[in-house]
């Protein structure tokens, strides 16, 4: 269907992956991003990218927040992007929705269109 439909992003939520499986190449010419959940079964996100997108990962160091955020370039004269994909499990703590909200904020402190 991805590759049907000609899609340039494709996110997931609940990817329920771990270290198991190399999921690389589950989508040719797509880069992967991915975030398992950490020390229990499901959650986790993940980006799939077409690979002739110019694209970095950024870094965050919240354990707790389910999310992955990544930069698309911009070409020239364009706006870079700052792309993010969250899940958020319907019984999360409060203090996890805070670390989040603070997550949001310093992510978007750039001058990129934020999506």
């Amino acid at each position: 269907m991805v590759h049907q439909r000609n899609y340039d992003i494709v996110a997931i939520t609940e990817t329920w992956w771990d270290d198991s499986h190399s999921w690389s190449t589950a989508l040719d010419g797509y880069k992967l991003f991915r975030r398992d959940r950490k020390g229990r079964r499901g959650g986790g996100v993940a980006l799939y990218i077409r690979g002739v997108l110019d694209v970095i990962g950024i870094e965050t160091n919240d354990d707790e927040v389910e999310s992955l955020w990544v930069k698309i370039k911009g070409k020239a004269n364009k706006a870079d992007i700052l792309l993010g994909v969250c899940y958020r499990p319907p019984n999360q703590d409060e203090e996890v929705d805070n670390l989040f909200y603070k997550q949001l904020n310093n992510v978007s402190g750039s001058s990129a269109l934020f999506l």
